[in-house]
């Protein structure tokens, strides 16, 4: 690959960093403030879109920051995967710009400014993770999203909303440390912490006990974000934000953030190679598969749609760690989709909860019965999103998996196999009695949800949405009235979103091989096989 230096990934952060300031001066003319977010959405998704042309054909794009100590630097590089994460968070935060403004204005909001200050903060940071030239700068941009999308959490400002943001600090930067510690490890044993296709040459002959000690670091740092067990507690009370923010923090930044940062490790730093070498990858594999199954569990007993949502993103954050800890090229090609198949498919699930949220106040899957009369075509996206969280054929969920499930069978991982099967008919079992509830439910004709009771999933507290109290719990309404397909369900703000994103993920499910992501994802396997 042929190096060229470019401001474009520094100009491609300061668009959305610059719009911050311009954020916050329009308090008082909500259309400017906006007009600002659009903008600066548009404007970062023209310029990551301009590398791509260029990565496909071999080129990778540097910028050089400066020295931060001596033998270190922060450097921004657009590389196929970076520019895979880049891509994918520039198209989705586009279309969750256009849908926070309909949510957030539907429910008049407090703090609107802060909250759409934080949300393009968020997405500079998360394009500083994407292009990210080593673990130091990694680190900086992984603990920048960290302080940007506090605000969003606790954006209610009630005291379950800012318990919920203290544990999403202790738990993020706690990972934070374990990040900085491992690289810290990595540079004393090699002498540089860039991020090298297959893996940093020198971390190979050092001594295997340091090896995996740093291995273990960097896991269990990035494995905070990745949500998996028993780090991942942080995720379902975080759905205390408003929807928009939880699909934020579940589809686009800060849980791929820690799936992105494990692909750096597995793939950059140690190399596939010596990952197995170290064996370090089994255990990683374990961890996942365990992850995936139980969160899956957990999820069946999740009445609040949103909670079940959170479980949901616990367990499916899990296939992709599993297809980078198996180590096939099937296995890594499948984990590295699923981060875009996820994002497609989970962005439209929460969007879909929060129109639900903002139109009726319904937030329990138990108050649902016969609501798709009320919001078919919301209704409709929730039910091709859910098919494609199943692994059902012709939606995207269905291709990662397929790659996945061939890996594990490549290398022999019979159990890892059964898992992923398993881990499908439970996807079906929590997504399906939503879809069963809304279109052949009516609210005379429902059962009781969820459909395992007990204590599972800990003590349940109903969850809050943007500040407005459900804590009286489920209750089953009257007759929703009918609205017919024509879109009068919700502003179009909303609606006109909630369909595209569906509509991606039947796109990535029937077209996989046409979209520019799996030939990303591609190109990233011929550099590090």
């Amino acid at each position: 690959m042929t190096t060229v230096s470019s401001l474009r990934p520094l100009a491609t952060i300061l668009i959305s960093a610059g719009a911050v300031p311009a954020i916050l001066a329009s308090t008082r003319r909500p259309n400017v403030r906006e007009a600002w977010t659009i903008l600066a959405a548009l404007g970062q998704f023209a310029l990551v879109t301009s590398l791509v042309p260029g990565v496909l054909s071999g080129t990778v794009y540097s910028t050089a920051l400066g020295t931060f100590v001596s033998g270190i630097s922060l450097v921004l590089r657009v590389d196929p995967l970076g520019l895979l994460f880049a891509l994918l968070a520039s198209v989705l935060w586009t279309v969750a710009s256009l849908y926070s403004i309909g949510y957030m204005r539907e429910l008049s909001e407090h703090s609107q400014t802060r909250y759409f200050a934080a949300f393009a903060a968020s997405l500079s940071a998360t394009i500083g993770i994407a292009f990210a030239s080593n673990l130091v700068t990694l680190y900086v941009f992984y603990e920048l999203l960290t302080v940007s999308t506090y605000p969003l959490v606790v954006h209610a400002e009630t005291a379950e909303a800012r318990a919920a943001g203290r544990k999403y600090l202790a738990y993020t930067f706690g990972g934070g440390v374990a990040v900085l510690t491992g690289t810290i490890v990595i540079f004393w044993l090699t002498g540089t912490t860039a991020f090298t296709p297959g893996g940093i040459e020198a971390i190979a002959n050092v001594d295997p006990v340091f090896g995996r000690i740093a291995f273990t670091l960097l896991a269990a740092g990035f494995g905070v974000k990745a949500a998996l067990m028993p780090l991942h507690s942080w995720l379902p009370d975080a759905m205390v934000a408003p929807t928009p923010v939880s699909g934020l923090l579940h589809a686009v930044a800060v849980v791929k953030s820690g799936v992105f940062g494990l692909a750096r490790v597995v793939l950059y730093v140690f190399g596939p190679e010596t990952v197995h070498s170290l064996g370090v990858g089994l255990p990683v594999a374990i961890v996942a598969t365990g992850t995936l199954l139980i969160a899956s569990v957990i999820a069946l007993r999740q009445d609040n749609l949103k909670r079940r949502l959170a479980y949901s993103t616990v367990s499916q954050l899990s296939y992709i760690v599993l297809g980078l800890s198996i180590l096939s090229p099937a296995a890594i090609v499948g984990g590295l989709l699923h981060i875009v198949a996820h994002a497609f498919m989970k962005l439209t699930l929460f969007f879909c909860a929060g129109a639900i949220h903002v139109e009726t106040h319904t937030d329990y899957i138990s108050q649902m019965a016969g609501i798709g009369k009320r919001m078919p075509l919301t209704m409709s996206a929730l039910a091709i999103a859910s098919a494609g969280m199943a692994g059902i054929p012709l939606f995207a969920g269905f291709v990662s998996k397929w790659y996945l499930l061939i890996g594990t069978v490549e290398v022999g991982g019979g159990l890892f196999a059964v898992s992923l099967l398993i881990s499908g008919v439970l996807n079906i079992a929590y997504f399906w009695p939503i879809v069963y509830t809304a279109f052949f439910e009516s609210p005379d004709t429902a059962d009781p949800k969820p459909i395992l009771e007990g204590p599972l999933g800990g003590r349940f507290t109903p969850a809050r949405d943007g500040g407005i109290d459900h804590s009286e719990g489920p209750t089953v309404g009257d007759d929703w009235e009918s609205r017919g397909w024509a879109g009068s369900e919700s502003t179009w703000f909303m609606l006109g979103p909630i369909l595209v994103v569906a509509a991606g993920s039947v796109v990535l499910g029937v077209f996989p091989e046409s979209t520019v992501f799996l030939r990303l994802i591609r190109l990233v396997l011929k550099t590090v096989i």
